[in-house]
């Protein structure tokens, strides 16, 4: 029935201030394959060269039955490089515009130490997000990690601007863990050129896919969300796993680029997914937010750009 996972302690993932569920409306932003093939867009996975040097799993498929739910919440809003004893550290403070580039960074523990024991979460050791401060340029990676602790994020071509990097884990300490989501800024050299947050729709079309939202945002509620995924006006009901759920959410706010993760909690069983998706959400903070919708389909990734404002 359930998957049994290290047992993680749930920190909601809130900035101060009060709480705001969620109403969506999608812009599209497609992608196919593990790589996005969308300028400015990437969402692959860096394949591993053995699960202990890269602490990835050989498998992203989870167990019949599972419902996901939002077993890893981190607490705060990302945008510390440290909290409780835990830093994240990079020699990369500046990265090259228009080409494939390396970020490498380790974390290191209260004794100063790199870090190299980490939880499953989603089927993977680390989760690692790149965002422009213009909510551009989305990129989610899971990176490799050497013997000494070391990561490396194989980042797809980054445009001029600032950027921010994030790395969301739980270190495994044997038994009850704390999940983290840490960030550093980085500079990419060159001149900038801003696009302005795109306006709500009701819908969008990603890859042929028609993604339709129902939910609407009251402050300091949680709401329950449905996503509908349908394709030439037919329902889709074979969305496949795709690390541990049928949709990965995550979220940055306008202006600071603060961070949220959020998943779906509908039961996972095969490739069985859809056509409605159900989420439990809440984002911290009034303002716009910048949503990625990740969801597998006839065998190809794809992502669609949720453009939300939260009053």
């Amino acid at each position: 029935m359930f998957t049994t996972r290290p047992a993680v302690r749930r920190r909601a993932l809130v900035a101060p201030g009060t709480a705001v569920t969620l109403a969506l409306v999608l812009v599209a932003c497609g992608s196919s394959g593990e790589s996005s093939s969308m300028p400015g867009m990437d969402h692959g996975a860096t394949a591993a060269t053995s699960p202990a040097a890269t602490g990835s799993p050989s498998k992203d498929s989870p167990s019949k039955g599972h419902v996901p739910g939002m077993d890893h919440m981190a607490g705060g809003d990302g945008l510390a490089s440290a909290e409780d004893g835990y830093r994240l550290g990079s020699p990369n403070a500046t990265l090259a515009a228009g080409e494939r580039t390396a970020y490498r960074f380790t974390v290191t523990g209260p004794d100063a130490k790199p870090v190299t024991a980490f939880a499953l979460d989603q089927t993977k050791r680390m989760h690692f997000y790149a965002i422009r401060t213009d909510l551009t340029g989305f990129q989610h990676l899971h990176p490799t990690m050497a013997a000494d602790g070391t990561w490396t994020a194989d980042l797809s071509a980054l445009a001029p601007g600032s950027w921010r990097m994030f790395a969301s884990f739980t270190p495994d300490g044997g038994g009850k863990g704390t999940a983290f989501v840490l960030s550093r800024a980085v500079t990419v050299p060159g001149t900038e050129k801003r696009t302005p947050l795109p306006a709500a729709a009701a819908r969008a079309r990603v890859d042929g896919y028609t993604v339709t939202v129902q939910g609407e945002p009251m402050a300091g509620i949680s709401h329950p969300l449905t996503v509908t995924v349908t394709k030439d006006g037919r329902p889709v009901t074979t969305l496949q796993p795709y690390l541990d759920t049928y949709a990965h959410l995550t979220a940055f706010h306008e202006g600071d680029t603060a961070f949220a993760h959020l998943h779906p909690t509908t039961r996972v069983d095969g490739d069985h997914g859809g056509p409605r998706l159900a989420f439990d959400a809440e984002l911290p903070t009034a303002g716009n937010w910048r949503l990625f919708l990740q969801f597998r389909a006839g065998g190809e990734l794809h992502t669609a750009a949720l453009t939300l404002k939260v009053g």
